[in-house]
């Protein structure tokens, strides 16, 4: 049912912005036909996308769909680049009444935009290289968006540079273009070139705003908190409930249907479930003490009153440890660490007495700290338990060996497998046990017969000491030592800051030699994604700034486009700090996203500033900026827009349940494409004016070079 809710959210959210952007395309480009070919390409790189993922044997799935719908806006930006290009040379090419082939125009309109619109391609597509090396669980829940978002590019690229050119052919050879303008786009040049010759004039109001605007990034980017993957508001809970080790079956029994009644008791709760302690053969090594509550709730009530109802009803019950988790975040957790708590302070040593009292000092230590809940130490106790210590002297004596002993008091307490019996194609295990009164008096333990090999009989407590002594419920062993974990859950204050208090605290305790804490959980989880994401998203920079120096044959302004990237990004951080101030792993995908659309309006500005130098003869200045800025307005608008709609369901619809995931990224891209877009509008076009007369003759020499 989750996952359903999810798929309809965003198949919702990808049908609504589709029809949404068919409208905005008829408004910017006022000719149906022209809009026609445009709009075309938005089922055909999407379908193409599609297709590809189902000949892997991919399942369309919510992250896929995600993918599908941040791409949205690249799509349509490929099929407006080109074909504005082709309309705007038909235009100008019949307003000068010059007759001139259509095809050959089409043809040359095509190629000049070709060279931008592949390396813009290349450029989103690494900006997400991150997330195509995730792994573990991570990258099970991102790298199909990725994979996703990477085919509906690559895809609109290529309907780019083939169907649209022919279907322009095909629907404008015989349209008179230039007497059909939109009224939206005259309205927008005009303002826009009010605003814009006025930042030409005066760019240094640009660059100050700019300035502010990163610095407000920079100071809230302290204040955002962390976390691997938000809250999911799924309808089946998971409850642990842990009593004292040692605890009696009616005990448990009675606790357990106790809590049941109460529990289906709050409205909107449909149904119960439990199991108690292990069965004969069980994954878990868990006595009677261990118990797990199951819970659905119905979608028809709302979630978080019924939550918060659940989780009073179970703080109910003192004494125990109970938490209250959805099925999919307790399956995550366990993936993770083993345990259920977010928060894992793993204790390694050898001796268990040591392992206690340090586990103790850190419990101790933990306490208060905000927003941690749940805090115990592993249920790790000692339990009344009978002991049998063979005397080897005396065993000795009567030809008796230590196996001998074990085996015969194995069979009494715990019973042994004598054989099977065959009944109708079935097979039935006959077990040696002894009464249920034998067995739990310590006497007849102790006067339990055993054979001897001279045929005669000695008693259990003739050859061995039993008692009654304190035993480890559990002794649990890894890297070569014992181990006791510390946990905590985490409510009302994100993972990241509580995390780091908690590293604080560790810190003032001493640890004597050979034992150690290790942090563990999904904060730890987090930082290791993070970690490998930044070694690749290094690469993915310096890959990004070789594309940018190869397209505009400039090192000059490769670091100018280069620069401006993480401007871009503040719009992302301050969307973040207002959306709920936590920086989730969707949050950074989303980053990279917004990095690989600037990087892409960028290079296809200074790439149409350069084609109108060298190919059309405009002269550098003001004047040609004005010009270029000018005819990438309506597309860098156009997508903008569509993007933009694609997400705005996603983010007006909040943390639903099924939209945990997608909502943090939405908010991070929308947020970004407002500072995106404003640079690329105001501040690009402005720095070139300024750096672009150099790089222009850097750029001759560059291509005398290679000539």
């Amino acid at each position: 049912t989750f996952i359903e809710m999810s798929i309809d959210n965003l198949t919702t959210a990808l049908i609504i912005a589709s029809g949404l952007v068919i409208l905005i395309l008829f408004a910017f480009l006022y000719e149906w036909r022209v809009a026609l070919i445009s709009c075309t390409a938005i089922p055909l790189s999407l379908m193409a996308g599609a297709l590809v993922l189902y000949l892997r044997g991919t399942t369309i799935n919510t992250m896929v769909l995600a993918g599908f719908v941040i791409a949205l806006g690249a799509v349509v930006d490929d099929a407006i680049v080109d074909v504005e290009n082709i309309v705007r040379r038909l235009r100008e090419l019949r307003q000068e009444g010059k007759r001139v082939s259509v095809a050959s125009i089409i043809l040359e309109a095509s190629f000049e935009v070709r060279h931008a619109i592949i390396y813009s391609t290349l450029i989103e597509i690494i900006a997400l290289l991150p997330v195509f090396v995730m792994e573990g669980l991570s990258g099970a829940f991102f790298k199909p968006l990725a994979l996703s978002y990477a085919l509906a590019v690559a895809a609109s690229t290529v309907v780019a540079l083939t169907v649209t050119p022919a279907m322009s052919f095909i629907l404008l050879r015989n349209v008179p273009l230039e007497k059909r303008e939109s009224p939206l786009i005259r309205w927008l040049h005009r303002g826009y070139d009010a605003v814009f010759a006025r930042i030409v004039k005066t760019p240094r109001i640009a660059y100050a705003t700019v300035g502010v605007i990163v610095l407000a990034g920079i100071m809230v980017l302290p204040l955002l908190g962390q976390s691997l993957l938000p809250s999911f508001k799924e309808r089946d809970f998971l409850m642990h409930w842990l009593t004292k080790p040692g605890t009696s079956w009616p005990e448990m029994n009675r606790i357990t249907i106790l809590a049941s009644k109460e529990l289906r008791a709050i409205p909107g709760v449909r149904n119960f479930g439990a199991h108690i302690g292990q069965a004969l053969i069980m994954d878990e090594v868990v006595g009677m003490y261990f118990g797990e509550n199951w819970i659905s709730v119905d979608p028809a009530v709302d979630y978080d009153e019924t939550v918060n109802n659940i989780q009073a009803t179970v703080d109910g019950y003192p004494g125990l440890f109970r938490d209250v988790l959805t099925y999919l975040k307790e399956r995550i957790r366990e993936v993770l660490t083993g345990t259920s708590e977010a928060i894992v302070v793993r204790i390694y040593g050898h001796n268990l007495d040591l392992l206690h009292q340090k586990a103790s000092e850190v419990r101790d230590a933990l306490e208060g700290v905000e927003g941690l809940i749940d805090l115990h130490v592993e249920l790790h106790e000692e339990i009344p338990q009978i002991e049998v210590k063979v005397d080897l002297k005396k065993a000795q004596r009567y030809g008796i060996k230590p196996g001998d002993v074990r085996r015969a008091a194995t069979t009494l307490v715990a019973g042994e497998e004598a054989g099977d019996i065959h009944i109708a194609q079935r097979t039935y295990d006959v077990q040696v046990w002894s009464t249920p009164e034998t067995r739990n008096s310590l006497t007849d333990i102790r006067e339990l017969v055993i054979d001897t090999p001279g045929g005669g009989h000695v008693r259990l407590e003739q050859v061995a000491d039993v008692r009654i002594a304190p035993t480890p419920n559990v002794i649990e062993h890894e890297n070569l030592k014992r181990r006791l974990d510390v946990g905590a859950n985490v409510r009302g204050r994100d993972l990241g800051s509580v995390v780091d208090e908690v590293e604080d605290r560790l810190e003032e305790i001493e640890f004597p030699l050979g034992y150690y804490p290790e942090l563990l959980g999904e904060y730890a989880e987090r930082e290791a994604v993070q970690n490998r994401m930044l070694v690749w998203a290094i690469v993915a920079v310096i890959a990004i700034i070789i594309l940018l120096h190869i397209s505009f044959k400039s090192a000059r302004l490769a670091t100018l486009s280069f620069v401006l990237l993480p401007s871009a990004l503040v719009g992302g951080v301050l969307a973040t700090y207002f959306g709920g101030g936590v920086i989730s792993l969707g949050s950074l995908v989303g980053f990279l996203t917004v990095l690989g659309i600037s990087a892409r309006n960028g290079i296809l500005m200074i790439n149409h500033f350069q084609h109108l130098e060298e190919h059309e003869g405009v002269t550098f200045g003001s004047e040609l900026v004005m010009r270029g800025a000018r005819e990438r307005l309506a597309p860098i608008l156009m997508t903008a827009t569509t993007t933009a709609l694609a997400l705005v369901p996603l983010v007006i619809a909040g943390q639903i349940p099924g939209n945990e995931i997608e909502h943090p990224m939405a908010v991070v891209i929308l947020g970004g494409l407002v500072t995106s877009t404003l640079l690329n509008l105001f501040i690009v076009p402005s720095l070139y004016l300024r750096f672009g007369a150099k790089a222009s003759r850097e750029t001759d020499t560059w291509s005398s070079q290679f000539a």
